[in-house]
């Protein structure tokens, strides 16, 4: 593996003329250049960031910065309750309040460079509240930010023991010196860093999140070294990497976010090392993450919220945290090391994961998204997906770390668009509408304007529409590897390039106002199989996946009248199975251009410039399982008997619900039968109370306990209530007849709370009257067996169990079924 990348790195340069050459990642990388690079004796960059605000972006990812700046993200601080100002430990000069932990960085990194992208004033000075807050905060030994007392979530860290939402706060500080050069953040951070100087190895990066975070803080370090000089910040960065969990030889923590954002830091360390293996740690340990929990589109994994064996299938989930974090340190590897593989990755992230995560107008998301997922209700989906409790729902008022976390994705990705080169030119990295004004050559100033509508159009038109004289600079091109055949013009003239160029175009030559370059990316029809998922395949155009187009219902259900909370059911089938051409696969396929939408929202299935028309058949025994999940995927191809029909393809990033990873149906004896799953309940239940990582659903799903303490199984509990009296109820629809019910407790004593029921009885609806049975036996609460009551026969259509909790306890039901 390490050889073969090597080759890459290594790649010979083809020059078409004295203007027009392709060159590799190796022939860009040096010193210099007109912003900071990495000072000696750091590797120096390949790509050497702008600061906020050089790039201005436009047309649909403008538009979603816009978005999110009005949309919850812009206006947490009035809906979370971690960003409420009063006794908020962030503005506290003593580091003392109540809330103090990673909610206010998380939200800040994103609102504050949006606000820089956007030059926006009121959002400039809503983020300098918390700016002005984090800086007078620093105590006189150094240590800033939330002090005594401070927990962290899911650990026992107290106060200074936590070093990592310091982390993320530094991130802000840094990119607001870079947008304002403000130097208190220098000050700041020099102080901070000798107090981490002198903390001793053992209390250094101690602790779950810090220890597995370590490098965004050992970027920060690099960060300050670039500015000062000060070479007694280099054996900081050794004693972090030291102290951080071992990304280099593998994978030692399946968590999604921690995998996102922590894989490539041995890559970072390598600027510091100079050892080839920490860079190709970065690349090992990203192939190894898809290899195993990948196997799927959207340039994501499945790890809703750990990787977990056996769970690979698409209709696993990742975090909307774990995306923006992936497309993070894909930016960041891009820049160290230059290979194209790291921009093919991010686009992957941004263009078919991130969008369908949020809401199109940006005002509500959810925790989890899945490359197949064809319901976004508030049910549980836990054990078939990790996380309990209502994690498909689309909700501005929860999903506590996305709810802060998800806005650095988009402000950061516009910021990447271009980067200075060492030999004082420009790269576009990222293709989207934009403007970018930065210094070049002798360091006059130039403003590029490109226009584009990609990824939904090849072309891509760049226009110098400020540059004082004639002055040569350089200007890079990426070229995505799945594009084999570009089309280069430099004033409408056509430049020859080589068959299926590698790496970047280099354009050397004297450029001048007015000066236009268009660079054309054909974009052809591919079909990737899945062979780990079955056989499964997905359909790409460039670098945008299609999935099925699913019409979808968006019920209200709950949060504000401004900030409303949304389910999304189906309202067209889902099941489809492609049928493909057995000789030339993308032939099956029709594509269809439509106008841009005059919105610049491109994500929605309005406005989607681009769909595909294929043939499939519809599978029957494939549905919703009784968790409310897709059903598995089975190994293809498939027999259906159904018709033919004609079905729709949308990009992925259009689609809140979706079925991107199909089967393929087949003809004779090759074709499977599919094998049909248990289907979940028809009718609705209800609770008077149900714990918000338990669900209601859990009662119907049709999964038997293995006893009453079965925690790998969904639950539907009380808890915290106690002593209470509780019901629970199914709507049953149409009117049926019953004779009885067996209702199997959630016992989770002695070290839970929650115990078999004081007393129980089963009430009936008769008009609009809640009815006792008659004549049941022996209302059993009995553990470890389903409890089993019979009664008159009676026909209704609500049955409801009414529950009196034990006293200081509360209670569950794992099963309950009708006869």
């Amino acid at each position: 593996m390490k050889f073969k990348l090597l080759a890459v790195v290594l790649m010979i340069t083809w020059v078409a003329s004295a203007e027009v050459s392709v060159v590799g990642p190796d022939l860009i990388k040096g010193p210099g250049g007109h912003y900071v690079n990495n000072r000696a004796p750091l590797e120096p960059l390949t790509f050497i960031p702008l600061p906020p605000g050089a790039v201005k972006p436009a047309g649909w990812l403008g538009k979603k910065i816009r978005l999110q700046a009005d949309g919850f993200h812009g206006h947490l601080t009035e809906i979370s309750r971690f960003l409420k100002k009063e006794k908020n430990a962030w503005l506290s000069q003593t580091g003392e309040g109540e809330y103090g932990w990673e909610e206010v960085p998380y939200w800040l990194k994103g609102f504050s460079n949006a606000a820089w992208v956007l030059n926006d004033e009121s959002m400039k000075k809503e983020a300098m509240i918390w700016i002005e807050g984090a800086l007078d905060s620093q105590q006189p030994d150094g240590w800033f930010g939330p002090d005594k007392g401070r927990t962290g979530l899911a650990t026992n860290l107290k106060g200074r023991e936590d070093l990592w939402p310091n982390a993320i706060m530094l991130f802000c500080l840094q990119d607001y010196y870079d947008f304002s050069g403000d130097s208190r953040v220098i000050e700041l951070m020099k102080k901070y860093f000798d107090y981490l100087k002198a903390l001793p190895e053992e209390q250094f990066l101690v602790g779950y999140w810090p220890s597995n975070r370590g490098g965004d803080l050992l970027y920060s370090v690099i960060w300050l070294y670039n500015r000062i000089g000060d070479e007694s910040l280099l054996p900081l960065c050794h004693k972090i990497h030291r102290r951080s969990v071992d990304w280099v030889n593998g994978i030692p923590n399946w968590h999604n976010v921690n995998m996102s954002q922590s894989f490539g830091e041995p890559g970072t360390y390598y600027l510091v090392s100079h050892e080839k293996d920490h860079l190709f740690a970065a690349d090992r340990n990203y192939r190894e993450i898809r290899t195993l929990y990948g196997q799927v589109p959207g340039g994501m994994f499945g790890a809703d919220e750990n990787c977990r064996k056996g769970y690979g299938d698409p209709r696993q989930a990742v975090e909307t945290c774990g995306m923006v974090e992936m497309m993070l340190s894909c930016e960041m590897l891009l820049r160290i090391c230059g290979e194209g593989s790291w921009a093919d990755r991010c686009e992957d992230v941004a263009f078919n994961s991130l969008p369908a995560a949020l809401t199109a107008d940006m005002k509500a998301l959810r925790y989890l998204t899945a490359p197949n997922m064809v319901k976004g209700d508030k049910g549980s989906k836990s054990p078939g997906i990790q996380n309990g409790g209502p994690m498909f729902h689309m909700d501005p008022h929860d999903h506590r770390c996305c709810q802060h976390n998800f806005g650095h994705g988009w402000p950061y990705y516009a910021q990447s668009l271009w980067a200075a080169t060492p030999d004082k030119g420009l790269a576009a990295l990222f293709y989207n509408a934009s403007t970018v004004a930065a210094k070049i050559g002798d360091g006059r100033t130039v403003t590029i304007q490109q226009k584009t509508h990609y990824p939904f159009d090849e072309t891509i038109q760049l226009t110098i529409i400020d540059l004082k004289g004639s002055h040569p600079f350089p200007i890079y091109l990426r070229v995505p590897q799945w594009c084999q055949a570009p089309v280069l013009k430099i004033n409408g003239k056509n430049q020859d390039l080589p068959a299926n160029p590698t790496g970047y175009i280099k354009i050397a030559r004297n450029w001048k106002q007015s000066d236009t370059v268009e660079l054309k990316l054909p974009m052809e029809l591919a079909i990737r199989t899945w062979a780990d998922n079955h056989n499964s395949v997905s359909v790409d155009r460039g670098p945008l996946t299609y999935s099925l187009k699913i019409r979808e219902d968006y019920v209200n259900s709950g949060g504000t009248e401004l900030w409303p909370s949304w389910e999304i059911y189906p309202e067209s089938p889902w099941n489809y199975g492609l049928i493909l051409n057995p000789d030339k696969p993308t032939a099956s396929f029709k594509v269809i251009r439509k106008d841009w939408p005059g919105n610049d929202m491109p994500f929605t299935h309005d406005g989607c410039p681009i769909e595909l028309i294929a043939t499939g058949q519809r599978i029957p025994q494939w549905h919703e399982d009784p968790l409310g999940l897709v059903g598995l995927l089975q190994d293809s191809p498939v027999k259906s008997d159904e018709p033919i029909e004609l079905i729709r393809l949308i990009p992925m990033g259009a689609a809140r619900l979706r079925i991107a990873s199909f089967p393929v149906i087949g003809k004779g004896a090759e074709a499977k039968e599919w094998t049909a799953s248990p289907r979940p309940m028809a009718w609705r239940a209800t609770a008077s109370h149900c714990y918000a990582n338990d669900s209601v659903n859990a009662m119907k799903d049709g999964l038997i306990p293995a006893n009453s303490n079965d925690q790998s199984i969904p639950r539907m509990t009380f808890w915290p209530k106690k002593g209470t009296t509780e019901w629970v109820q199914y709507d049953l629809g149409d009117e049926k007849a019953i004779s009885s019910v067996s209702v199997y407790w959630f016992d989770d004593r002695p070290a839970g709370g929650c115990a078999v029921p004081a007393t129980w009885k089963v009430l009936y609806q008769k008009g609009d009257q809640w009815q006792e049975v008659s004549n049941p036996t022996v209302y059993a609460r009995r553990k470890d067996i389903f409890n089993k009551v019979k009664f008159d026969a009676i026909k209704t259509t609500a049955l409801r169990l009414e529950i009196e909790l034990q006293k200081e306890l509360s209670g569950g039901i794992l099963e309950w079924t009708i006869e």
